[in-house]
């Protein structure tokens, strides 16, 4: 007998710097649901590799090393939807944005020991519904099964102009060429990767957000969940 579901799974996926978490945290509150940033996962465990001297690129080593650490999900502030990544007790919520971090997680994400751990992980917290999870494959692999499933996409340029404005708006210095030639690289290696590569699902919603607003985005996917609730999918 299947376990009974507090509500609906909610999947996006899409390429780095368009938007899923904005999207996804405005959906859950929308909905009183709990919602995850799977790209955290893997950041936490960059930092926590390079913070120990783990060599990255031994999948072996990382794997052990992520297995032996003590995994928790919650909210950070009592009451929030956005469930963050404890390691050992520790919240790993800005030593994420590291630059180091973001230059090396890929290489963690490619892991597929890894990527098998921690889809594990996504599944638990997603199994009772009531949930909005974002990502690179959660709509193909993790939940492919999901009550709704949406891509979400904008172009290179729009998306290098929202992460250079997010860095002046926080007094970062920011070259946008230099932003555009990182989100590309970073496109590519979610497109190739091997294990569980960036891909629509064919079920999904697509939306383009190059000339939309986050707000109208959430609006979009809440009328296609409530669309989905009205079916009796919950």
């Amino acid at each position: 007998m299947s376990r009974r579901r507090d509500g609906l799974i909610i999947a996006m996926d899409g390429p780095a710097g368009v938007g899923k978490s904005t999207v996804g945290g405005l959906v859950a509150k929308s909905l009183g649901y709990r919602f995850i940033n799977t790209g955290e996962m893997y950041r936490a465990l960059t930092w926590k590799a390079l913070e120990r001297g783990v060599d990255l690129d031994d999948h072996d080593a990382v794997l052990a090393f992520a297995k032996g650490l003590n995994w928790e999900f919650k909210p950070i502030e009592e009451g929030g939807v956005a469930l963050k990544t404890f390691l050992d007790g520790e919240p790993v919520t800005s030593q994420i944005r590291e630059e180091r971090v973001s230059v090396n997680s890929s290489r963690v994400a490619a892991n597929p020991g890894v990527r098998k751990l921690l889809s594990r992980f996504q599944r638990d917290l997603g199994e009772r519904g009531a949930i909005v999870m974002e990502g690179r494959d959660i709509t193909t692999h993790v939940f492919p099964d999901a009550d709704v499933k949406i891509y979400l996409d904008a172009s290179p340029e729009e998306r290098a102009g929202r992460r250079y404005k997010q860095l002046k708006a926080s007094g970062q210095d920011a070259d946008r060429g230099a932003i555009l030639a990182a989100i590309l690289k970073r496109d590519l290696s979610d497109l190739k990767r091997e294990i569980n590569p960036l891909k629509q699902a064919q079920d999904a919603l697509v939306i383009d957000s190059t000339r939309l607003t986050m707000r109208q985005v959430a609006d979009r996917i809440l009328r296609r969940v409530r669309r989905e609730a009205k079916h009796g999918r919950s």
